[in-house]
């Protein structure tokens, strides 16, 4: 019989995280971003991948120092991933196949401008020239390219992870939005609160930077115009904040009900304890001013995980130093703390140092989160020189602190009306 300290509050098995993997501009591995994140160092830079000339927007958070064999997303982000994870492996102790379910989030994936171009050259001179999809099939069918379709298949990344690794059953990929990461999170919890699994590998990747990204994000004025310099571009929560920076990376975490892990002996780096989610119609790509759905998001992650407001001690946000995402969150985070927001929970932003990872970022920065409840440092928010005054937040400004951790809130607010909250703790509380 299972014993009930293997259960929480609700009778379901206690989720443990075993391992864990990040990349993002700041660098490779869990070690390296963490000791630059919380010295305040910034991973934003001049975008050199493509010619910016032109643009409103020239900078970004691209990973530049991971070998792909093609220029395209889906090649970068299954790159960014498979690193990942296998740091996540190695300190989980797991060795061999995985034996578990995949949940992957990743980027929506198309053909890139070049890839369309080339498409539309070779499509036979019979097919209507106004109808590109119709010229796009009958130059595949008339020339096949397995090189090209694998690069541009939506679910090509998790296929190739889950062969890697050796996972079990179909690998599941989902994209929603800046959402993504954190919602691979939820889905392995479940799987494994349900009795499904005693294990599952749930990773997030992002590397589609690319002179589409950046126009089409430009056009819904939602990325920084500030490039000079780069690294003083993303200031989540400042007076001046006028968008996020573009940004890639990837993170991996190792989930194991408690009971597995204690019984092989694996480390319990920290507790998944509870996941929250709420839709929001309100706009396409805004967020509901009165931040309904996303207070609403962050009281069910309370609510599952069986905790109250004060147990939270510290709370990363998902600060996208966008005009309005910044100030949607903190009237959520206000409405649900009170007065404590203020005066005895830090809230800082990750997005300050490694810009906004978008699929990837929930992901990312629970693996942050989880590093803070460790080390028992709060990374700071850089870039904090001139405060919103409608903002009061304790947002660790521009130097890191240390303090004891043991409950983290980690928000992820999306376009497309995606939220979703997880609650971490140090220990099976």
């Amino acid at each position: 019989m299972t014993e009930s300290r293997f259960k929480d509050h609700l009778g379901r098995p206690i989720i443990a995280v075993t391992g864990m993997g990040v990349i993002t501009s700041l660098g490779q591995g869990l070690s390296d971003n963490w000791s630059k994140l919380t010295s305040g160092k910034s991973g934003i830079h001049y975008i050199k991948r493509f010619d910016t000339e032109g643009m409103s927007t020239r900078i970004g958070g691209t990973v530049d120092f991971i070998a792909v064999p093609a220029n395209n997303a889906v090649e970068r982000s299954y790159a960014l991933a498979r690193e990942t994870t296998i740091e996540a492996l190695a300190q989980a102790g797991i060795n061999g196949d995985f034996n578990g379910p995949l949940f992957l989030a990743a980027p929506p994936v198309e053909p890139e401008w070049h890839d369309r171009f080339a498409l539309a050259e070779r499509a036979p001179a019979s097919t209507q020239p106004g109808d590109a999809y119709d010229r796009f099939l009958a130059a595949m069918r008339e020339k096949p390219d397995p090189v090209f379709l694998e690069a541009v298949q939506f679910g090509s990344i998790s296929e190739r992870l889950s062969d890697k690794f050796g996972t079990r059953g179909l690998p599941v990929t989902l994209s929603t939005a800046c959402a993504s990461g954190a919602t691979a999170i939820q889905l392995g919890v479940e799987a494994i609160r349900q009795g499904r699994t005693e294990r599952a590998l749930t990773v997030a990747t992002d590397g589609s930077i690319s002179p589409e990204a950046v126009i089409r994000f430009s056009l819904l004025s939602a990325l920084s115009t500030q490039n000079d310099p780069p690294e003083k571009a993303s200031k989540p929560f400042s007076k001046e904040r006028d968008g996020f920076v573009i940004a890639e990376g990837a993170a991996t975490l190792v989930l194991e009900s408690l009971e597995s892990a204690i019984a092989r002996g694996a480390k319990v780096l920290g507790i998944i304890k509870g996941c929250g989610e709420k839709a929001d119609h309100f706009h396409r790509t805004r967020s509901s001013p009165d931040g309904g759905p996303a207070i609403a998001t962050i009281k069910a992650a309370l609510a599952d995980a069986g905790l109250s407001e004060e147990a939270i001690g510290y709370i990363n946000a998902h600060g996208t130093s966008t005009p309005e995402n910044d100030k949607m969150e903190y009237g959520a985070m206000l409405s649900v703390f009170g007065d404590r927001l203020k005066d005895a929970i830090p809230c800082s932003s990750n997005k300050s140092m490694i810009g906004h990872t978008l699929t990837a970022a929930g992901a990312v920065e629970a693996v942050f989160s989880i590093q803070t409840m460790l080390t028992g440092t709060l990374p700071p928010t850089i870039n904090y020189t001139n405060p919103d005054p409608s903002i009061v937040l304790d947002v660790v400004p521009n130097t890191k602190r240390e303090g004891s951790v043991s409950a983290v809130l980690s928000n992820s607010f999306g376009f497309g009306g995606q939220n979703a909250s997880l609650v971490m703790t140090r220990e099976p509380v």
